[in-house]
């Protein structure tokens, strides 16, 4: 495993890269309080008009978009904590956690259309960072076509203390409806942020037989 680095490109926010994939949370001061984890995207707009419209106008064309294709993106995480409990985070099945208990994960809500203009957002619990081995972020196409370089998808990561995380879903692949964003993982006494940005070719157990989670999983809709 790579030696943490702080990847990117300013105080104000790190962007993760396939070189510089890992960070860490616990030398930056963000490893207590709520890390607030959110997934926004622009899917259907082309990268001519990314580059061309600003403001609100893109905010409403991005939305129009969204709801001409009919994508559905969504935010969730596979979670392990300190005791062996296991689990998911997810709109799918209402699994939406708590904050307050465990698993410690909360997702806000669903946003169907993408146009909710801040997306989807997660908070994780860190005021005792002990309680967690890992959580693995990912983001899902539940409907629509899968065509990630039309998402444009890309979650930030944003702890009490120390600079924003940015983890771009900058590879394609148009066959894959999940992606594994990032993970955090407890090394000890150091809580890291590391990179993935892999595409899974196939659902939620895939993804779990990937990372080795070892759950159960049956049918469930929204």
């Amino acid at each position: 495993m790579p030696a943490p680095g702080r990847g990117g490109v300013s105080l104000q926010k790190v962007t993760l890269t396939a070189s510089s994939p890992q960070v860490s949370l616990t030398k930056s001061g963000g490893s207590t309080g709520t890390i607030r984890i959110n997934l926004n995207w622009s899917s259907g707009v082309n990268p001519a008009a990314q580059s061309a419209q600003k403001g609100g106008f893109f905010k409403r064309l991005a939305a129009q978009a969204q709801q001409s294709s009919g994508v559905d993106l969504d935010l969730g995480c596979l979670y392990e904590l300190s005791d062996g409990s296991k689990g998911v985070v997810q709109a799918l099945g209402n699994s939406f956690g708590s904050l307050d208990r465990p698993p410690w994960i909360k997702l806000d809500g669903d946003d169907r259309t993408g146009s909710v203009s801040t997306g989807e957002n997660m908070s994780i619990n860190l005021e005792q960072p002990g309680r967690f081995r890992r959580v693995l972020i990912f983001a899902m196409i539940y409907e629509g076509a899968p065509n990630w370089a039309a998402v444009d998808g890309v979650v930030t990561l944003s702890p009490i203390n120390g600079p924003q995380i940015e983890v771009r879903l900058d590879a394609t692949d148009q066959g894959a409806r999940i992606c594994a964003v990032a993970q955090l993982i407890n090394h000890g006494n150091d809580l890291v942020v590391q990179r993935e940005v892999q595409y899974i070719n196939g659902g939620q157990s895939v993804l779990d037989r990937t990372y080795g989670w070892g759950m159960n999983w049956t049918p469930g809709r929204k």
